[in-house]
């Protein structure tokens, strides 16, 4: 028995390495976009479009930091949603044609600023490079991301930005009603569990 006063056990950490898995109704993908509506007197509007249909492992090892691995995660950019079925139907068939290409991976291949220890409770700021493909092409891309873990929950932000150019396709045009901005903000938040 425990003595009086005395506080419940928490459960020790697991020694050696644990995979977490991105659990998709607790994580969103997003991307935000600045476009010029010109039937609206050329009002700027920021367009975001989101999903959790992602898909991801990370391996920690609390006693050795250094070897914590990110496998690819791969997010269905098909169902991808904005408050504008319009502007989806745009994207899926015309711009990003994400109908045809509807998987964009992310393959880390190196991680900096990750701590001697992991703490719990305690943010960690990394940033993560990797290749980004969308559609056909892969480009190098860094997501600076922000970790937390705490007990049996990995929670994570990982953001970046980059141009649609790169990736083979032009920002949304439509003739007399808008035209977008090249550079797109993409964010992942994450819940991540043994």
């Amino acid at each position: 028995p425990a003595p009086s006063g005395a506080t419940a056990a928490t459960t020790p950490a697991p020694s050696g390495p644990q995979r977490f898995v991105i659990v998709p109704a607790d994580s969103q993908v997003s991307y935000r976009v600045a476009e010029t509506l010109f039937n609206q007197n050329n009002r700027l509007n920021i367009a975001v479009g989101t999903t959790n249909a992602i898909k991801g492992e990370i391996t920690i090892d609390r006693a050795h930091p250094a070897t914590t691995r990110i496998g690819t995660i791969t997010v269905d950019i098909s169902l991808l949603k904005s408050d504008s079925a319009r502007r989806d139907n745009m994207i899926r068939e015309n711009w990003l044609e994400s109908s045809k290409f509807p998987i964009a991976e992310f393959t880390p291949t190196d991680i900096r600023g990750l701590p001697e220890a992991y703490q719990d409770g305690r943010e960690i700021t990394l940033q993560v490079a990797g290749n980004l493909k969308i559609r056909t092409v892969a480009k190098p891309t860094t997501f600076a991301v922000t970790v937390k873990l705490d007990a049996a929950t990995l929670t994570g932000v990982a953001t970046t930005t980059i141009l649609m150019t790169d990736f083979g396709f032009d920002p949304p045009s439509i003739l007399g009603i808008l035209k977008a901005e090249n550079e797109a903000k993409l964010e992942l938040r994450f819940i991540a569990r043994p």
